[in-house]
């Protein structure tokens, strides 16, 4: 019989690399607290119209890349493949409009059926934090500065450029829809077969196409930032100082768009170069259109998403805990008073490896495997006086603590 293998795409978070993860996650999560967002989450599964609605029916991540089945009642149902569409959906299902505005922060899985490859996995996680309900540029400045927070926290800072561009508001999107148009159909003989069928339903998702003849039609494209109206120059420009004003230096990416019509203004990513081509390892904008779109009221909003696996691949190594105190009863008749006492040093706020079974030569052996800083041993004779011998496991002194003093000499190995 073989050995069973994970599905492709998906992988084991072993320990070492879970404490990359743990650390990207942790971090995050304590400065969006920090900065007064709180913690929610949403079902991993949602019903496929949740992201079919939101996400755009010409979009790859639609057409190509969502994990959706009938369940046992007959309803579509597709696994997560980001979660802004969810958060949205929870402020409508819960009646929160009364509440605004809200700051929100949450993490967990994503699914995708895409191609496997350095940092993306069919099966990964992403941070998300949200602000609902605040119109104007200040909340794109807190939401782009908490990102720059959290790559400063994760030291990664300098491995990172944040990208900024506008998208301007409805009235300058059609503009720029038109120059745009016009301009493609001029080379509609370059432009691969998905790119011409999004020039007639959303061509500005052209942008996102990795097609190599897309790319380089697109290289020449006239840019949406020339086609801003006077209030969305302002926004931008109100958006540009504040980022100033908060000491996040950013680089202007006049191709940076969104391809779906709820995003407006401030569109960003943080990209790096340590990854390959997989460059952005956080985006986001302004969609103040998409909670109006699931049918709810017109409710302004913006935030970020950051993918979890290539942030841990960036950071430092973390550092491992702390070595545990090994508790080893010398013989199969301790083993009773050993757990009593095992237990007693974990209260206390001490991490300890109990060695279940095996002679004292098998245990002192596991004691030496986990790296344990001090073994208690606890022999016959020892527990007879209600004492017990630590061995420190680096210099191999040994000493014997009676129990009622046992707590306090170990402290020293915390």
């Amino acid at each position: 019989m073989s050995i069973p293998k994970p599905v492709r795409g998906t992988r084991d978070i072993l320990p070492d690399a879970h404490r990359r993860h743990r650390r990207v996650t942790e971090t995050a999560c304590e400065i969006a607290s920090a900065y007064g967002f709180a913690e929610i989450s949403t079902p991993i599964i949602e019903f496929t119209e949740v992201f079919a609605r939101t996400l755009g029916d010409t979009s790859d991540i639609v057409t190509k890349e969502m994990y959706t089945f009938d369940d046992k009642g007959g309803d579509s149902i597709t696994l997560r493949p980001e979660n802004t569409a969810g958060i949205a959906r929870a402020f409508l299902s819960n009646g929160l409009a009364q509440d605004l505005p809200l700051k929100f922060f949450c993490h967990g899985p994503m699914f995708r059926y895409e191609r496997p490859q350095k940092g993306r996995q069919r099966q990964f996680h992403q941070i998300d934090v949200e602000i609902l309900g605040v119109p104007g540029p200040l909340a794109d400045v807190e939401v782009i500065a908490l990102g720059a927070h959290v790559m400063e926290a994760l030291g990664v800072e300098d491995k990172v450029t944040c990208e900024l561009n506008t998208l301007g508001d409805p009235e300058s999107r059609n503009v720029y829809r038109k120059k745009l148009v016009d301009y493609l159909e001029g080379h509609r003989d370059r432009l691969s077969e998905d790119s011409l069928v999004r020039l007639e339903r959303n061509p500005l998702r052209i942008f996102d196409s990795k097609d190599e003849g897309d790319r380089a039609v697109i290289a020449d494209a006239p840019l949406l930032i020339d086609s801003l109206n006077d209030a969305s120059r302002k926004y931008f420009d109100d958006l540009m100082e504040g980022l100033e004003t908060a000491g996040v230096s950013f680089h202007l990416n006049p191709r940076l768009v969104r391809g779906l019509d709820y995003y407006c203004h401030a569109a960003f990513e943080f990209v790096t170069e340590t990854l390959g081509a997989q460059g952005a390892v956080l985006a986001g904008g302004r969609y103040d259109g998409l909670i109006e779109q699931m049918g709810g009221p017109p409710t302004p909003a913006t935030g970020w998403a950051a993918g979890v696996e290539r942030l841990a691949m960036m950071i430092e190594e973390p550092p491992r805990p702390a070595p545990p105190i090994a508790v080893v009863p010398v013989g199969d008749g301790q083993a009773g008073r050993a757990l009593g006492l095992t237990q007693k040093l974990r209260r206390a706020g001490l991490t300890v490896d109990l060695g279940y079974s095996g002679d004292l030569g098998k245990r002192m052996k596991r004691a030496n495997k986990i790296k344990a800083r001090a073994a208690v041993l606890l022999g016959e004779d020892e527990l007879a006086r209600d004492a017990a011998t630590v061995r420190d496991m680096e210099t191999g002194e040994q000493v014997e603590v009676p129990l009622a003093s046992l707590e306090e000499h170990l402290r020293r190995y915390r």
